[in-house]
């Protein structure tokens, strides 16, 4: 079976991974980290540029994974990975660029180290799909491997480029729905925020941070020591909406909003729903 003949051809018709059956996509996936692996050995890079360039997100994130998959199970193979990543972080193809950028998410899950130099070259990409691999690689990493991560995030938080701000705080987004004491921190540095965009983003992330068990009470708490009122209000009103449209929160839109109004006498409700 030609499962690269078949995805060709599917593609012709507008199709893609998915629309190959279970047992073709799990050969596909073999298929594709056996050519990476082999294009590593013999210092090639054809299979591997041709599988993070390609049209079709899925082949690209498995191309990703295949890199980082080798690069833990294949100690020969790092160095060869981390020269590769790097210099796919220069090609002309914002596609292979956001793929580079993925993998080192998945080498940065256990070896961030090794690798969060070479992202500060992604952070300012000309490409808002090489921007966005950022903020989802520093989302797993943080997830996995908090540490170096947050690390990483506090020293970029006053970058002079507020997409470089913006990344940061997005990028720490899942590990403060686990863990909001370890995230409010960065956050608080940021409270006088002047650029829309990572002002938004800071909102975005307090409600993030809030609806989940025990998370409401940790952010409040740490709310009532910021200084920035009206940004503390806007971010009141984004955690009370954001238990409105999460049915799944810890709390009800009306004991979130109970618990808020009796920490904070300033608090005056939330916003119209549009």
């Amino acid at each position: 079976m030609n499962l690269r003949a078949i995805l060709d051809e599917s593609k012709g018709d507008k199709m893609g991974f998915y629309d190959l059956s279970k047992a073709e996509r799990q050969e596909l996936v073999k298929k594709i980290q056996k050519e990476i692996l082999n294009d590593l050995i013999e210092d090639e890079k054809n299979n591997i540029y041709k599988y993070s360039a390609d049209s079709d997100t899925y082949i690209r994130k498995n191309a990703y994974l295949s890199l980082g998959r080798i690069y833990q199970e294949h100690e020969d193979q790092k160095e060869r990975i981390l020269t590769l990543v790097d210099d796919m972080l220069e090609n002309s193809n914002e596609k292979i660029r956001q793929t580079s950028v993925y993998a080192l998410g998945e080498i940065g899950k256990k070896d961030a180290d090794h690798i969060l130099n070479t992202f500060i070259k992604a952070m300012e990409d000309g490409s808002p799909l090489v921007r966005n691999a950022v903020i989802g690689s520093l989302k797993q990493m943080g997830q996995k491997n908090p540490g170096p991560t947050l690390k990483f995030a506090s020293s970029n938080l006053h970058h002079s480029n507020p997409e470089v701000r913006r990344e940061m705080v997005h990028g720490i987004e899942l590990r403060g729905r686990t863990h909001p004491e370890d995230v409010l921190p960065l956050l608080e540095e940021l409270q006088d925020e002047e650029n829309k965009r990572v002002r938004d983003i800071i909102l975005h992330v307090l409600g993030q941070i809030s609806y989940k068990d025990g998370c409401l009470e940790t952010v409040v708490a740490a709310l009532k020591n910021w200084e920035n009122d009206e940004l503390v209000e806007e971010a009141l009103r984004e955690i009370v909406e954001v238990h409105e449209r999460y049915k799944f929160s810890s709390k009800s839109q009306e004991e979130a909003e109970s618990y808020i109004k009796a920490n904070f006498d300033y608090y005056t409700g939330r916003k119209p729903l549009d």
